[in-house]
């Protein structure tokens, strides 16, 4: 078997950028360069299939820049950003659509160079590919500030959320849900269970209409949801399957929801044994609904625009001096972990421009015992293995970010495919390339900038596989099995790293085809017994338990909430998948700023026998037990808003 070598990466179809010219990569979003690579394959595009006609992106602007800027400075037949973005004086973060043309005007036009300092891929998936509805203009000005949410307001982001369900509604009967907002777009969508062949616009007259500042998506009102509720009342009774059917919610059919659920635990009135009554059980809700291809797309690398433009709406129907605590139970696995990616960023200049009006919870994550987490010293002339292990049968993409600090320019990366003996050749900082098939596929790229748009400390090389499986035979799929990655010291000084596996799990109701992938080293402990299952200082293995952390959880100003148990002896408080704190690990050496203990801790499982705690159902008075650190921290939401 002939040795593995890198091929150059092409000249992007859409944004024009030659990602293989000296330089290219660096500053810029990896997973950009690899969708252009790949012709967006793993967003259910490839070859000889059209590239999106526009781009969603989250944009950071430099330090002396606001979105006004920004707007004065493009085009909406290039640059559309949604009108939401005018309203918070300051921000220096929005969300875009771009055309071909944006990335044009970049590489010619110097002020509009000066005021973007970063940008990341959003998802790329219809209806994220069209351009905005009444986008903004430079003459727009902010949304008009009447009939605005006051007091206390709970805001959610999440899927799957029963806006009819009796633990939403008032001592009325009317619900609490005050602005709904959906972001998808179709009848045929990508909801649970569902396999979309074609798709139909969503009928405003039932699904709401397009919120004006957002430019996409649905919105309904409370009354708009009082009077759906109204029209299907029968005999006292709402007839709930029938007004998801009529407001086009097909997803809620499920028993489950994970929105549902969450949403009940931040602001039910509990249950008939256990009645709550407090503020938040009073109190005004907005909710978002994120697209189901967000949620399709566990790996959660693109839900930055999406996370970004929900809290932005839910700010948009507050008014000024409402006390706001939002609670996002999402989350992925790469990522900085040190607070400065955009998305984090982002929330930790709103919470800071809003001055104490403003909270936002978030988990601390489940994968503390999923081995996609890796730590390692590397000295002088030293090197360290890493044996990825990538499934078969897996139908989506696999992805390894391995993050260096400031002053690593000397290491270089060696991956060795499983099955070939030798490894493709060592690649160094500020380099990039592709492993392809007979017929120029890309089976896996890997590109190691000098900088990079996800981070602002160190950098970010990014190791991304194909398929391991597809049901289309012309789909080219990546081999299965240990995927060896050896990172190299080559320099004089001792340095270090963090591997982090992207997140490529199933979410509830869903058949992606995702396997997670995960790392295996014989000096693990998976023996599951008593002190198995933390981190040993003198263990000698890279992987590592302690820094295992939702990536969207390590911002300055949001709170991250881990897991307990809620009813266990001291030494089986913490629920097994969550972080702990302390950290067993501390004195491990890490890279600047990384977060691996959560701020605050709650309840996620009832004991070490019973996982999960209870909540709401898709349908008024069920009841369902999830487990999950997306579980505690609404529950850490709503002790903030009752103290607001």
């Amino acid at each position: 078997m002939s040795a593995p070598t890198w091929q150059p990466l092409p000249t992007g179809e859409f944004t024009g950028i030659d990602w293989s010219a000296p330089g290219a990569i660096n500053g810029q979003d990896p997973y950009l360069a690899w969708a252009e690579a790949d012709h967006f394959a793993g967003y259910r595009r490839g070859p000889g299939k059209k590239p999106p006609k526009w781009l969603p992106i989250v944009i950071e602007l430099s330090a002396q820049a606001e979105v006004p800027a920004l707007v004065a400075a493009s085009r909406t037949a290039w640059l559309q950003i949604p009108r939401v973005y005018l309203n918070v004086p300051g921000l220096r973060f929005c969300s875009a659509r771009v055309r071909p043309r944006f990335f044009d005007k970049l590489r010619s036009d110097a002020h509009l160079r000066s005021l973007i300092q970063r940008f990341e891929l959003g998802l790329p998936v219809a209806p994220h590919t069209h351009a905005l509805i009444d986008p903004c203009t430079p003459t727009s000005q902010p949304t008009p500030a009447h009939g605005l949410l006051g007091g206390k307001v709970l805001g959610l982001i999440d899927g799957g959320l029963a806006l009819a369900n009796s633990a939403f509604l008032d001592r009325h009967g009317h619900t609490r849900i005050r602005h709904f907002w959906r972001q998808d777009a179709y009848e045929n969508g990508n909801w649970p269970g569902n396999q979309p062949r074609h798709r139909e616009p969503l009928d405003p007259a039932r699904a709401g209409p397009t919120p004006h500042d957002m430019g996409y998506g649905h919105e309904l009102s409370g009354a708009a949801i009082d009077a759906a509720m109204t029209a299907y009342t029968r005999q006292g009774q709402v007839d709930e399957d029938a007004l998801y059917q009529h407001l086009q919610l097909w997803d809620l059919s499920k028993p489950v929801n994970h929105g549902t659920h969450v949403l009940s635990l931040a602001c039910g009135p509990g249950s008939p044994l256990h009645p709550v009554h407090d503020d938040a059980s009073r109190a005004d809700l907005v909710a978002v609904q994120l697209d189901w291809s967000n949620v399709l797309d566990t790996s959660g690398g693109a839900m930055n625009v999406s996370v970004l433009d929900g809290l932005m709406y839910i700010l948009a129907r507050c008014a000024p001096g409402a006390q706001v605590v939002v609670n996002i139970s999402w989350g992925t696995l790469a990522g900085p972990h040190d607070g400065s990616s955009i998305l984090e960023a982002a929330m930790d200049q709103l919470i800071a421009l809003y001055g104490g009006r403003l909270q936002v919870t978030v988990p601390a994550g489940n994968a503390y015992q999923s081995r996609t987490h890796a730590n390692a010293t590397l000295p002088p002339n030293q090197a360290v293995n890493l044996h990825w292990r990538v499934q078969p049968d897996d139908r989506t993409q696999s992805f390894l970010e391995l993050w260096l600090p400031d002053g690593a320019q000397d290491v270089t990366i060696s991956v060795t495919p499983p099955g070939h003996p030798q490894p493709l050749p060592a690649m160094p900082m500020g380099q990039a390339g592709l492993w392809t098939d007979a017929h120029g596929a890309p089976l896996c790229g890997l590109i190691f900038p000098a900088s990079t748009a996800l981070g602002t400390q160190g950098t970010c090389a990014l190791l991304a596989l194909a398929p391991t499986f597809s049901r289309h035979a012309a789909d080219t799929t990546a081999p299965f099995g240990p995927w060896k990655v050896t990172l190299t010291n080559t320099g004089a000084s001792t340095t270090l790293f963090d591997a982090y596996i992207e997140r490529d799990d199933v979410a509830i109701g869903q058949n992606t085809g995702a396997r997670q992938s995960y790392f295996e080293d014989a000096d693990y402990d998976t023996s599951g017994n008593l002190g198995s299952f933390v981190d040993h200082p003198g263990n000698s293995t890279p992987i590592r338990r302690s820094g295992t952390f939702n990536s969207l959880s390590t911002g300055q100003n949001t709170v991250s909430v881990g897991g307990t148990r809620r009813a266990a002896s001291p030494s089986g408080h913490f629920a097994l998948y969550s972080p702990r704190k302390p950290d067993p690990d501390a004195g491990r050496p890490e890279r600047p700023g990384v977060k691996k203990v959560p701020d605050t801790l709650q309840p996620s499982d009832d004991n070490p026998t019973l996982w999960g705690v209870l909540g709401a159902g898709s349908r008024s008075g069920s009841v369902i037990r999830l487990a999950g650190t997306s579980s505690s921290s609404p529950q850490l939401a709503r002790q903030r808003l009752n103290v607001a």
